[in-house]
């Protein structure tokens, strides 16, 4: 059995859509698969809105996304991540349709992916995005979640 790192996880749902589909304590299960050290964290559910507004303002894209993580402890030698993990409402209804997944499916990868930003992994270049979906794939097994890259 996999160790269990501590977690303090606050879940907010600005938009409230996905409270019922996406309830705290599956969220906390995938984000407690994905920790690999002690961590405290945010996820934020918002709408298009705000998901613009915030990846316009802290990464110049003026457009919605997916996910955004804002990590606050990256260094390796940090003793508990800190992170907030947005996640547009819309953005991800409109993926899980467009991929065919269920809303679960694709926000659970989303969170794992989020998280797996938290602690330090990218992917910017091939070798780290090898290397970021090989473990979210691993991880996402584990919630019996199938290979979304496939």
């Amino acid at each position: 059995m996999a160790v269990k790192n501590k977690l303090t996880l606050s879940v907010q749902y600005a938009d409230t859509r996905l409270q019922e589909t996406l309830p705290r304590p599956l969220l906390r299960k995938a984000v407690q698969a994905t920790l690999f050290a002690p961590a405290e964290l945010t996820i934020r559910f918002v709408a298009a809105e705000e998901g613009r507004t915030l990846n316009r303002d802290y990464r110049g894209k003026d457009y919605a996304t997916n996910v955004l993580t804002f990590a606050y402890t990256e260094d390796e030698d940090a003793e508990v991540t800190q992170a907030d993990i947005i996640l547009c409402t819309d953005v991800l209804l409109k993926e899980a349709a467009e991929q065919k997944k269920t809303v679960e499916q694709h926000a659970l990868h989303l969170v794992v992916h989020g998280v797996l930003h938290a602690q330090g992994y990218d992917h910017e270049t091939d070798e780290e995005a090898e290397e970021m979906e090989g473990i979210e794939v691993e991880i996402l097994e584990t919630l019996e979640i199938a290979n979304p890259y496939k």
